[in-house]
């Protein structure tokens, strides 16, 4: 599971070498058959593609906003002032739907009723993938895009309301859990070490289709901040009934030693040294911390340290501890503070098992609360820390303005962007593309 990287070199060859046609506004058509792939080299790339798409710029750049980390040099310090066009971010957008959904749509088809563990696999990536569009995006095409993949190839895609993308990501991930569950023996072919992330066990990718849910009902606590509440913690219950108890099932991006296959804030680092650092805000934060070591190596002209950023480190995309949180969140809104306090203690336990660290002075001081202790900022400020390298950090501080922070300046702009620029191949090709440059314009959810 480790070589991931190499071992998707065949996929990414057969669905865009030979010269994947120009990408237009986010979907593509590969010029090679992609119904002739096999579903282990599908669900690889698919795969490969979405870690690509988690732990990239959509990574870096909202920990930045965020202010986890700092930018110093050439197009980071640019991002630093806030100073983030649609060029710069273009690349980001096509990845998405370029290498990621249109993969994921592929999988899903080509596997089809025969198939259905691996389809399932498929609806939780393209979640995933879209899910990550409309964080960074708001409204974004969905039920319009990768038509390229049809015989009346469209390239121009409306855009769907980030409410109703909403919506749809819910019910696939429904459809993804309902596959899922199906007996193996039923399906022609199931996955195994072609399932980089999980190897082939479908109850674990259950599992994270189950904490997903819970994450984006989590979404609409601005919008609906009891019934985001209710429908989170039903969820939730559902996923430990189902099996959901500790971090064995979390969903991880795992690298290897090979120059392709290395962890990408390695990789960032090595071939661009300086251009970003650990942040001076963060680091106060994380004064005293046990996790300090591990996510910083020293003062604020480091690079993130060891644990995320060695040449094979794991990074978290779905885990365990995440799910907690999510239940402390909901709970401490829904008026169940006893709840709210022991989620949130087995949230902060969970990440520090996690990261293999030992400190019970620590825990006995921020993992020990009750009812009457419990509060919201103590919730998303053990979060914020905990998933570090994660663009959730980014959202969540958009729904809940926790921790407090104030914007860099001098900058480009005066507020803290709360979106990403239209990419420039959209306003460029798309003829129904909705155009936003302004970022501090905030998304459907941040209202």
């Amino acid at each position: 599971m480790k070589k991931i990287f190499s071992i998707a070199a065949t996929a990414v060859a057969i669905l865009c070498a030979a010269g994947c046609q120009k990408f237009v506004e986010g979907y593509d058509v590969s010029p090679n058959s992609p119904s002739e792939v096999s579903l282990e080299v599908l669900l690889t790339g698919t795969e490969v593609a979405t870690i690509a798409n988690y732990t990239g710029d959509l990574a870096r750049v909202p920990s930045l906003l965020v202010q986890q980390t700092a930018g110093r040099l050439f197009q980071y310090s640019d991002f630093q002032t806030y100073d983030i066009t649609e060029s710069s971010i273009d690349e980001s957008w096509q990845a998405l739907y370029s290498s990621g959904m249109i993969n994921a749509k592929q999988l899903i088809e080509q596997a089809g009723d025969n198939n259905k563990i691996y389809r399932g696999i498929g609806r939780v990536l393209f979640a995933m993938n879209l899910g990550l569009a409309t964080d960074m995006w708001g409204d974004v095409p969905n039920t319009e895009a990768l038509r390229g993949l049809t015989a009346t190839a469209d390239f121009n895609s409306a855009y769907d309301s980030q409410q109703s993308v909403f919506r749809d990501i819910q019910s696939i991930l429904d459809a993804a859990i309902t596959d899922l569950g199906t007996d193996p023996t039923t399906n022609a072919r199931v996955p195994s070490v072609d399932d980089v992330m999980m190897g082939g066990d479908a109850k674990k990718w259950e599992l994270t289709a189950r904490v997903l849910k819970a994450r984006y009902a989590n979404r609409l606590s601005k919008r609906d901040a009891s019934g985001s509440a209710t429908t989170t913690l039903n969820i939730l219950d559902g996923a430990y009934a189902a099996g959901l108890a500790d971090g064995s099932s979390d969903l991880m991006a795992s690298f290897g030693g090979a120059t392709n296959e290395w962890n990408q804030w390695f990789a960032f680092e090595d071939s661009r040294a300086g251009y970003l650092t650990m942040n001076e805000f963060f680091l106060s934060l994380l004064a005293g911390d046990p996790r300090l070591p591990l996510y910083a190596a020293g003062s604020a002209t480091d690079p993130v340290g060891p644990y995320y950023a060695s040449l094979d480190s794991e990074l978290p995309l779905v885990t365990y501890y995440e799910a907690k949180f999510l239940e402390a969140e909901a709970a401490f809104r829904a008026n169940q503070p006893l709840r709210a306090a022991t989620a949130y203690n087995d949230a902060v336990t969970a990440n520090l098992t996690k990261l293999g660290v030992a400190d019970p002075v620590f825990l006995a001081a921020n993992a020990s609360e009750d009812a009457g202790s419990i509060s919201l900022n103590k919730i998303m400020t053990q979060k914020y820390i905990a998933l570090f390298t994660q663009g959730e950090v980014w959202t969540d501080w958009r729904r809940t303005n926790i921790p407090a922070l104030t914007a860099n300046s001098p900058a480009f702009i005066t507020e803290i962007p709360r979106r990403f620029p239209t990419a420039q191949n959209e306003r460029l090709y798309n003829s129904k593309a909705v155009v936003v440059l302004d970022m501090t314009q905030r998304l459907w959810f941040d209202q």
